[in-house]
């Protein structure tokens, strides 16, 4: 259970980046910590927080958003996208004086969801990404699994400690602050299904009006059960009984609320990216647990359903533990999915800007066999071995180098102390 507030490691994003971008975005889902965050970095600066989820501050800043925005750099404000204008003011005021560092601005829904948000400061903004906290974050260690891979170093193979039990409890608590300290199973569930209600009822509803409200939770649930797959959107339209326009539509106003991200395929052109299918992966592995209706102790069964959920809800885990790493570092990555014609694949690639490439597989078994290498080799052929670093991210203890550039490492290694 957390029991006080945890250090995040995107406020180190955020001090680096002030030093040079006019407007920074803290951006990521209802709950997850950007209010936390963002008054820790205004407290730091002696500045005071214009939240906009406050009724009475959102009605004087609607009346007079220039007054109230005009304030000592940086000014910092919360939910900003529930009054719209501030983001003319904003770039008025960037016009006056265009120095870095002027604004920070927290929202709960995908920037650029309300295109004329997006355009009015394009070119100004740098978005940072507030995820669920990570399990380095949950245990006070300072992770640089990713950033040290990104430097060239070699994966640290030292044996871990962990059980499959201890994964599954992992993958059901996911990241969330607030169900993460409540007290039992029954709380949380309950914490997780208002949680849904109030982003599907609130935060969509500013987005657009939704003709078939009804739909959006069981979308939801259609969406969780498919977490780790690829997004078969004429499927997914099928077993809800709606046309595939509705369902895409939906999807996206599910992505913009930060319920799901789709991860990209990856390939070595344009047109490679292009013609293949995304990923579709929820955001926290907690509220897809939920929405599943499985627990821990499901999980655990020795029981083809179970062992499927695990697989996809484990592949989901890593990948997010993965992505919010690679998204504290400076370097910006190139990440994607990867996968062949004839069903070679790797569940993630990350590409560094010299064409080098980091391509991670997650198996839910205690250790590897020969065939969970195919992806991973098949994309060194395709690209030069030179060029690839291959980690198979399994759920044993003992970690190896397999042969030239791929190694076998416990997923419980992603959070361990550099």
């Amino acid at each position: 259970m957390l029991r006080r507030a945890v250090p995040r490691r995107a406020a180190e994003t955020v001090n680096r980046r002030l030093e040079h971008a006019q407007v920074l975005v803290l951006s990521g889902p209802r709950a997850v910590g950007k209010s936390t965050l963002l008054r820790e970095l205004a407290t730091a600066r002696s500045r005071s927080i214009l939240d906009l989820d406050d009724p009475a501050t959102r009605r004087a800043v609607a009346a007079d958003p220039r007054h109230l925005l005009d304030q000592p750099r940086p000014v910092f404000l919360d939910e900003f996208a529930r009054v719209p204008e501030v983001v003319d003011v904003i770039k008025r005021l960037l016009n006056q004086d265009g120095a870095p560092g002027q604004f920070v601005l927290a929202g709960s829904t995908r920037y650029g969801t309300v295109p004329a948000v997006a355009q009015a400061l394009t070119g100004r903004v740098d978005i940072v990404p507030v995820w669920p906290l990570s399990q380095g974050e949950l245990h006070r260690r300072r992770e640089a699994f990713v950033e040290r891979l990104v430097a060239g170093d070699a994966p640290d193979l030292e044996p871990v400690r962990g059980t499959r039990a201890e994964l599954a409890a992992a993958l059901i608590a996911g990241g969330m602050p607030m169900p993460l300290a409540l007290p039992n199973p029954a709380a949380r569930s309950r914490w997780f299904d208002q949680y849904l209600n109030l982003t599907l009822e609130k935060d969509v509803a500013e987005i657009t009006k939704v003709r078939r409200r009804v739909l959006l939770p069981r979308l939801a649930a259609a969406a969780a059960r498919r977490t780790a797959q690829l997004l078969n959107v004429a499927d997914l339209a099928r077993d809800l009984d709606i046309d595939r326009s509705t369902a895409e539509d939906y999807l996206r106003l599910l992505e913009a609320v930060f319920l799901h991200h789709v991860l990209p395929a990856w390939g070595t052109t344009l047109a490679a990216r292009a013609a293949a299918t995304p990923k579709l992966h929820f955001v926290d592995t907690g509220l897809a647990a939920r929405l599943m209706r499985v627990t821990s102790d499901k999980l655990m069964l020795a029981q083809p359903s179970a062992l499927q959920q695990f697989g996809h809800l484990l592949e989901t885990f890593v990948v997010n533990e993965l992505c919010k790493q690679a998204h504290w570092l400076e370097e910006p990555l190139d990440v994607g999915h990867w996968r062949t014609h004839d069903g070679q694949e790797v569940d993630l690639v990350m590409e560094r800007s010299d064409g080098s490439v980091l391509a991670f597989e997650v198996k839910a078994a205690p250790d590897v066999r020969n065939e969970d290498l195919r992806g991973v080799r098949a994309l060194q052929r395709r690209l030069g071995a030179d060029q690839v670093t291959g980690i198979v991210l399994h759920a044993g203890t003992e970690g190896w180098r397999v042969d030239d550039g791929v190694y076998a490492v416990p997923i419980a290694r992603l959070w361990m102390p550099a």
